[in-house]
C-alpha cells in the first residue's frame, strides 16, 4: 500500500509540473502580444487620458488645468466641436442603415447558386479591397466637375453637372457614394453571405409547402434567423461610420466651408496641426465615450430583436 501511496504522489507531482509548464509556455505564446499591447495600446491611451487634463504641445511640458480641457469642447468655446460631432453622426446615421441594407440585398443575390457566381462575389469584394486613398483619387476623378466621368456622361444627355466635392450641399453625399461602393461588397457582405448559408433550407422549403411567397418567406424566416448576423454588422458599421476621416482628409480637406469637417479630422488638426495635445487627447476621449455608448445601447436592445437559436425568451 505505501508503494501504491508513492507513486500516486509521483503521479500527482508529474502532473502539477506538467500543468506548470503548459501555462509556462502559453505566457509565452501570449507574451508578444501582450507587451504590444501594453506598450503600443494601453500605455498610449493611458498617457492621452493623463494629458487630456494638461495644456500639452509637443516637445513642451504638460501644464495641469484639471478639466478645461472637456469644458472648452462641451461647453461650445470650440466653434467646430459639435458641429463636427453632428455631422458625424449624421454621416453614420445615414451610412449604416444603406450600407446594411444594400450589403444584405448583394448577399441575398450571390447566395442564388447562380452561373458564374463565384466570379460575381469576386468583383463584389474588389472595391473593398482598395486603399481608402485609393478609392478618394479615383473618385476625385469621376467628380471633376470640367472632364470628370460623371459629368461628361450627364453633358451627354443634356445635364449640367454640378460642382460634386466642391458644393457645400453635394459634398457630403459625394462623399456617402464614396464609402458605399468601397463597403457594400466587402466584410459586411460576406458576413451576411455566411449568416444566409446557415439558414436551414427545411425551413424555407415548409413554408413553401404552406404557401408562403418569396417575401414572405425571406421576411418571417430569413430575417429572424440572420438577427445575430445584422446585429454584428450594425454594431462593427457604427463604429466604422463614426470613424471616417481619410475620404475626407483626402478628398475635401474638410471643406468646402466645413461641409465635411468630422470629428475625427477636427481631432486630427488640433493633434498634428496646431500641435494642441492636451485638447486633442480630450477630443479622442470624448469619441470613446460616444463609441462606447452607441456600442453599449445597441447590445442593450438588440435583446428585443435579436434571435438566438436555441435561447428561451423570458
Amino acid at each position: 500500500m505505501a508503494g501504491v501511496g508513492a507513486a500516486a504522489a509521483e503521479h500527482r507531482k508529474s502532473g502539477m509540473s506538467l500543468r506548470g509548464r503548459e501555462e509556462l509556455q502559453g505566457w509565452l505564446y501570449v507574451l508578444p502580444w501582450l507587451l504590444g499591447f501594453l506598450i503600443f495600446t494601453f500605455g498610449p491611451m493611458l498617457a492621452s487620458f493623463y494629458l487630456s487634463f494638461n495644456k500639452y504641445t509637443v516637445g513642451g511640458t504638460p501644464e495641469w488645468l484639471a478639466v478645461s480641457n472637456y469644458a472648452r469642447a462641451i461647453s461650445g468655446k470650440d466653434d467646430l466641436f459639435w458641429p463636427s460631432m453632428g455631422r458625424t453622426v449624421r454621416y453614420a446615421f445615414v451610412m449604416v442603415p444603406i450600407g446594411i441594407s444594400l450589403s444584405l440585398l448583394a448577399a441575398l443575390l450571390l447566395n442564388q447558386q447562380l452561373k458564374l457566381t463565384v466570379l460575381f462575389r469576386t468583383l463584389f469584394f474588389l472595391p473593398s479591397l482598395t486603399p481608402v486613398v485609393a478609392s478618394a483619387i479615383i473618385w476625385l476623378w469621376l467628380y471633376q466637375p470640367e472632364f470628370g466621368a460623371i459629368n461628361w456622361l450627364l453633358s451627354e444627355i443634356g445635364i449640367e453637372g454640378p460642382k460634386w466635392l466642391g458644393s457645400p450641399d453635394l459634398a457630403m453625399p459625394s462623399l456617402m457614394i464614396i464609402g458605399l461602393w468601397s463597403s457594400i461588397g466587402g466584410g459586411t457582405m460576406i458576413i451576411f453571405l455566411a449568416g444566409l448559408q446557415g439558414v436551414p433550407q427545411e425551413l424555407q422549403e415548409a413554408a413553401a409547402i404552406d404557401g408562403a411567397n418569396t417575401f414572405q418567406r425571406f421576411w418571417n424566416i430569413t430575417v429572424p434567423m440572420i438577427t445575430p448576423t445584422i446585429f454584428f454588422n450594425l454594431v462593427i458599421g457604427v463604429i466604422g461610420a463614426l470613424k471616417v476621416f481619410a475620404v475626407s482628409m483626402v478628398a475635401t480637406g474638410g471643406g468646402p466651408n466645413y461641409a465635411t469637417w468630422f470629428f475625427n479630422l477636427h481631432l486630427y488638426y488640433n493633434a498634428f496641426q496646431y500641435f494642441d495635445m492636451g485638447y486633442a487627447s480630450a477630443l479622442a476621449w470624448v469619441f470613446f465615450v460616444l463609441v462606447v455608448t452607441l456600442t453599449y445601447l445597441n447590445v442593450r436592445m438588440s435583446n428585443r430583436w435579436v434571435y438566438y437559436e436555441g435561447e428561451v425568451k423570458r
